[in-house]
């Protein structure tokens, strides 16, 4: 049958000490990985951008968007198959640069859209990164939950702007627990299927220090679905265990856990 599959992961790519090796265990293990398509973020460096491409052969294709000191918005797609368009759209809500969200702001988030086709079908690809919510308060009236409501708003209408005919898949790191009102409304107002529906296993990994409520799923896979026959999807986690990585050292790969999403149709 053929298949589409794809996996998003917040690589965690700060300068850091470490960072090389776990984001060059990374690549070795998405090179053997099946998946189309491969959305990743913060991606904060240059250099990290440029150890990715290299390390990950097999992925023929890449997009993202060229900026002063990382890919803009840190956001990186890989691709098996050709890339036919690729385009960035910058959030026009960024948040205050004189809140935490600075460096939000400074890393010029959004959301980048790759365009191909997989077994003669059409895939439209958004990958994004919302801005954090620095107070884990995701209730109404929250600035930083009405800037994430904003930009929702904004990636839904770029949702809403595909091809019909494509498969739309809208992956990243939303930053917004399932089930709050900003999922909600952005699930309502895009009419996406999200796979993992009703999942409340969180994808940010608990570490000392962090309070419990920013313990949530906030990682996702949401597609728009065209009449494919006899259309199957599933959906899980990968990368939750420790690896050895290229130094020598165990250690997760991210503060994250990857989402993995396949779809086959007859």
């Amino acid at each position: 049958m053929p298949t589409f599959s794809l996996v998003t992961l917040n690589c965690f790519g700060v300068p850091a000490p470490g960072t090389s090796a776990r984001l060059r265990t990374l690549a070795r293990l998405l090179d053997d990985h099946p998946a189309s398509v491969v959305c990743l973020q913060e991606v904060q460096t240059r250099p990290y951008c440029k150890l990715l491409l290299q390390a990950t052969t097999r992925y023929h294709a890449a997009a993202y968007e060229p900026f002063i000191h990382a890919p803009k918005g840190g956001l990186l797609t890989l691709a098996r198959a050709r890339i036919d368009g690729r385009e960035f759209v910058l959030y026009r809500d960024r948040g205050l640069w004189y809140t935490p969200a600075l460096a939000d702001w400074l890393l010029h988030k959004g959301v980048l859209i790759t365009r191909l086709v997989v077994h003669g079908q059409s895939v439209v690809v958004l990958n994004t990164h919302l801005t954090a919510n620095y107070m884990g308060n995701w209730g109404r009236g929250n600035a930083y939950a009405e800037q994430e409501h904003a930009q929702l708003m904004q990636l839904a209408e770029l949702v809403q702007a595909q091809p019909l005919d494509a498969l739309v898949v809208v992956a990243g790191d939303f930053n917004i627990p399932r089930g709050s009102w900003l999922y909600d409304s952005f699930m309502a107002e895009t009419r996406l299927f999200d796979p993992m529906d009703g999942s409340d296993e969180p994808t940010l990994r608990s570490r000392r220090g962090l309070p419990s409520r920013y313990l949530a799923p906030i990682d996702y896979t949401l597609l728009r679905v065209p009449a494919l026959r006899h259309c199957h999807i599933e959906s899980n986690r990968i990368f939750e265990e420790p690896m050895m990585l290229s130094n020598g050292r165990k250690a997760h790969l991210s503060d994250h856990v990857g989402v993995e999403v396949c779809v086959s149709w007859g």
